[in-house]
């Protein structure tokens, strides 16, 4: 198959795909072995008659129409990648006069990646972002490591806000019990506000194997529409209470949680930590800073297809993180209410506004020359691993010999990035 570029209008390309009468006829004879199967000619065992015979029964061009998609699925893909085109939806054809013996030419007609003309994308003035990390931040950071380190501990005394009680209850809407309000040995933190809001509170002062009725009321907006604004009681038995031990920060706690055989060596470490980290939040920001601004500078339109693609990405990438929560997409639109479109709508600005800065940062590419190497691609692979603590093949497999483009595609990007925020000036 040979791939023939003709033009570029209006952000349309199109291309010729040429098969010679061989390829043709191999693809005639590789329809013939898959379908016939479904020919039934008296004389001959069904799926056992030959080629000519099925041919002289339906007509030569029986197998022609199987023949030519083949071709066809075979044969674009392939001048896509030698043509080096970003397509960004379904092509049209136009097929030659189809016939024993001659060869078949494919003019394919397909929407690619607009063209931009991109300006004003070096030197951009962007303000120097600055974040400081304060004491009490390394003092928040070293009370989650402390609670990290934390034992539960059962005491003989009353609750108090912060201990975990183990109980039992069931709950009552007036005279009758209603379904999911009943618990056996179920722990609760104190002042977690995981329970209905004002039940917790009145646990406070209650001692194991003490016995106590919670009044509360349900809010208006409660999932269960049969309980919502409804008054109930809980019959409550506390079984337990627990307290939560807190290590001594001292330097027994810096050698269970670090290298360091001080406390004093472990704040430090971690305060330069947190500042690293925090550098390079405040870089973050001026990189997205200095890209909002060459994207409000060139004004483009978009082909609504590309957006409509973006919405279908993000509401995949919004569906896995539901996933994540044992969740779905259907049960979050259920949640706010909303049906397919008007989620779609919800987030087709954020879309349009994405599609743009790729466009954009893409041309930049293209205008800068900018270039992948293997050595460039081999240090992000590894990296990706490192951060996932994950063996570099096994990253490699994910991401997929087929997707390896799109990947060195997305690092033209990052490098694009890079470019302008390093050309930027910064006040």
């Amino acid at each position: 198959m040979k791939a023939t570029f003709i033009s570029r209008e209006n952000n349309e390309v199109k291309f010729t795909m040429e098969f010679t009468t061989e390829e043709f006829e191999a693809a005639v004879v590789d329809a013939y072995k898959s379908s016939k199967e479904q020919f039934a000619i008296d004389g001959f065992r069904k799926g056992k008659a030959p080629r000519s015979i099925i041919e002289k029964r339906y007509g030569e061009n029986v197998f022609y129409e199987d023949a030519v998609n083949a071709m066809f699925q075979g044969g674009y893909p392939k001048a896509v990648t030698e043509l080096e085109l970003e397509i960004i939806d379904s092509p049209s054809a136009e097929f030659s006069n189809i016939e024993k013996g001659k060869e078949l030419t494919v003019t394919i007609t397909v929407p690619v990646y607009p063209t931009v003309e991109v300006k004003d994308y070096l030197g951009v003035e962007i303000e120097k972002v600055l974040i400081e990390v304060k004491d009490e931040d390394i003092e928040t950071e070293l009370a989650a490591a402390q609670k990290k380190q934390a034992r539960i501990e059962t005491v003989e005394r009353e609750a108090k806000d912060g201990d975990t009680v183990v109980l039992d209850y069931s709950g009552f809407v007036g005279e009758e019990q209603f379904e999911g309000g009943t618990a056996e040995n179920q722990e609760l933190i104190l002042g977690s506000g995981s329970f209905i809001p004002g039940f917790e509170e009145q646990l406070i002062g209650i001692k194991p194997e003490e016995k106590r009725d919670v009044a509360v009321t349900f809010p208006e907006e409660y999932q269960s529409e049969d309980l919502a604004g409804k008054e109930a009681l809980f019959h409550c038995t506390v079984h337990e209470v627990k307290e939560e031990i807190l290590p001594e920060l001292d330097d027994d706690f810096a050698g269970d949680v670090s290298e360091f055989e001080t406390f004093d060596e472990y704040r430090k470490d971690l305060a330069e930590k947190m500042q690293k980290q925090a550098d390079l939040n405040a870089e973050a920001q001026m990189k997205d800073k200095t890209i909002e601004k060459v994207v409000e500078a060139n004004k483009i339109e978009v082909p609504s297809v590309m957006v409509e693609e973006e919405v279908d990405r993000m509401l995949q990438e919004l569906n896995q993180q539901l996933s994540n929560q044992g969740l779905n997409l259907d049960m979050y639109k259920q949640f706010l209410n909303k049906n397919d479109q008007e989620m779609r709508d919800e987030i087709k600005e954020e879309a349009e506004k994405r599609v743009k800065t790729r466009l954009i940062l893409m041309s930049i590419a293209d205008l800068e020359e900018l270039e992948i190497s293997q050595e460039e691609v081999e240090a992000e692979i590894k990296q990706i691993a490192e951060t996932y603590q994950s063996d570099v093949e096994e990253i490699k497999k994910m991401i997929g010999l087929e997707n390896l483009g799109y990947f060195e595609k997305d690092l033209k990007l990052k490098k694009a990035i890079e470019l302008i925020y390093d050309k930027a000036i910064v006040k």
